[in-house]
């Protein structure tokens, strides 16, 4: 009960109350998501990355074929969740 909003609408304006509580905890929101959900996306991201690069290497050593794909995909994972935050909200609202 502490942590809740209450909303209250007009008879028939439900879209309004929604879009006023929306509107009001937006700035939280944005802020909890851009300084720790995408940091820590990103940081799990390069583990992934540099271990697969590392385990992508020693199979190299050990069959002369280098497989590029998951680290690519990786890397390209790890650009999009770092520059999420300059385009992302304009896409939320």
């Amino acid at each position: 009960m502490m942590f809740t909003v209450t909303v209250t609408a007009n008879p028939g304006n439900v879209a309004g109350a929604i879009q006023g509580t929306w509107n009001s905890a937006r700035d939280q929101i944005q802020t909890v998501v851009n300084t720790v959900v995408f940091p820590a996306l990103a940081l799990i991201l390069s583990v992934l990355f540099f271990v697969k690069l590392g385990s992508a290497y020693f199979d190299y050593k050990k069959t002369g074929h280098f497989e590029i794909t998951a680290p690519a995909i990786l890397f390209a994972g790890i650009i999009i969740v770092l520059t999420a935050p300059l385009y992302i909200w304009t896409i939320i609202g």
